[in-house]
């Protein structure tokens, strides 16, 4: 089964806490969401491999540990994912950056795939995938289907804010995906909103309604 890991830490709750006021602007909450995220992937890379490498200091040469050349790819899901991407470039800028893009058919209610960019090794690299709001799981489970079946299979899911119902989504679909979250919040209403939420997090950021 998939771990689910939730991030406590009072620095991520506090922005977490100002991106959810409906009184916060696209500024802030696009700066906000940026720091979060980079705060999240701090967690999330914990488990990179390292390996010991020799380096000179003013001083002397000593063995260090650097990462061992593992391979990283960051997958945003459009549009709102890509609030999340500077964030972790400023900490992974080697890491190279995909696209997904979804929307629900209006019929059977169900995510098409009408974009995707991935980069060229990517069943090589270790994958993050990028939504701030995981409310049905819908959208979430979609790209990773796509990415499984381009091959890719060490994917994660990072998220800002889960329902419960996006995580059991996730876990059904997917039980080999870990999800990494700021918060679980209490339910979906019957517009499909995570409540209590934030909101549209794509119109958040980019001031559209």
């Amino acid at each position: 089964m998939a771990k689910i890991l939730i991030f406590d830490h009072p620095l991520i709750q506090h922005k977490l806490a100002i991106m959810r006021d409906i009184n916060t602007g696209a500024k802030e909450f696009r700066e906000l969401l940026e720091e979060i995220s980079m705060l999240m992937v701090f967690e999330v890379t914990r488990g990179l491999p390292t390996e010991d490498v020799e380096i000179q200091t003013p001083l002397c040469a000593t063995k260090a540990k650097m990462l061992s050349g593992h391979k990283i790819g960051i997958i945003p899901i459009l549009r709102a994912g890509l609030g999340m991407v500077e964030g972790i470039l400023k900490l992974i800028p080697t890491a190279r950056v995909g696209h997904i893009g979804l929307y629900r058919d209006p019929e059977t209610l169900q995510p098409v795939e009408y974009y995707c960019k991935l980069p060229v090794d990517s069943e090589e690299r270790e994958l993050f995938v990028l939504d701030p709001m995981l409310a049905t799981g819908g959208s979430a489970s979609a790209a990773i289907s796509f990415l499984k079946r381009r091959n890719c299979k060490n994917i994660h899911l990072v998220c800002l804010i889960a329902a419960p119902e996006g995580i059991k989504r996730i876990q059904q679909d997917h039980d080999d995906v870990d999800v990494y979250i700021a918060a679980c919040d209490d339910h979906l209403n019957e517009h499909g909103y995570i409540v209590p939420g934030l909101g549209d997090a794509g119109d958040r950021l980019y001031g559209t309604k």
